[in-house]
């Protein structure tokens, strides 16, 4: 482990984002926008999630810095807005504040029943922070499908308004509307028993590619 202090490389790495962004910088990075890097936000992502799964712990460090670098750039560009602007400064004390808000058993003293009660406090904390009153406020529509729909199913029992979901039937034609909904029920069927449709559908994905692999060997 490095003798540095903790958190004087991310002071080095403000350092380094405010060098390439300023006059004299690189002009790549000075042209950058929060719109303009939602792509590589969203691939940094799944190449980390990707390292996970191959418990590669090397290509772990490396991606979750690209991540972190992520952070970084968009509070550097958020740093220059003219009307409303933030620092990562900001943005570490509103996360930071967050999470001391919604854990009331650890930093005031509240007693709880388990981690279902604090899951159940967490989403009253959050509902009552942001003024929420619908199963669907909040819930991020620019999503992948399978996540969103997942999201609103838990939203939705949270919420006591159970969706209408029916069951999958083989007999019933297959059109883009009836897939649809045969998606949504088996999404609801893994929910009620406490499985995560994203990693299942990932689980089997990685299965179908061990199998097209041994098939085709090189």
């Amino acid at each position: 482990m490095s003798d540095r202090l903790f958190g004087s490389e991310l002071l080095r790495l403000v350092e380094v984002m405010d060098k390439l962004r300023s006059p004299g910088g690189c002009a790549w990075d000075a042209e950058q926008t929060h719109e303009s890097l939602i792509k590589y936000l969203l691939e940094e992502s799944y190449e980390f999630i990707d390292a996970i799964e191959t418990n590669d712990r090397i290509g772990m460090r490396e991606e979750l810095g690209d991540v972190l670098l992520q952070v970084y750039f968009h509070s550097r560009i958020a740093q220059d807005h003219p009307t409303h602007p933030f620092t990562i400064d900001d943005v570490a004390g509103a996360i930071a504040d967050k999470l001391i808000s919604r854990h009331p058993h650890v930093f005031a003293g509240l007693e709880v029943n388990g981690t279902e009660e604090i899951i159940e406090n967490w989403e009253a904390i959050k509902a009552k922070e942001k003024g929420r009153t619908s199963a669907i406020d909040g819930v991020a529509m620019s999503q992948p499908a399978l996540p969103l729909v997942s999201k609103l199913i838990y939203r939705a029992d949270k919420y006591g308004t159970p969706l209408k979901i029916d069951k999958y039937s083989s007999n019933i034609q297959a059109t883009e509307e009836s897939v649809g909904a045969a998606l949504a029920s088996v999404i609801a069927w893994a929910y009620e028993h406490e499985i995560d449709p994203e990693l299942a559908l990932r689980a089997q994905a990685r299965a179908f590619i061990k199998e097209l692999t041994l098939s085709n060997p090189e």
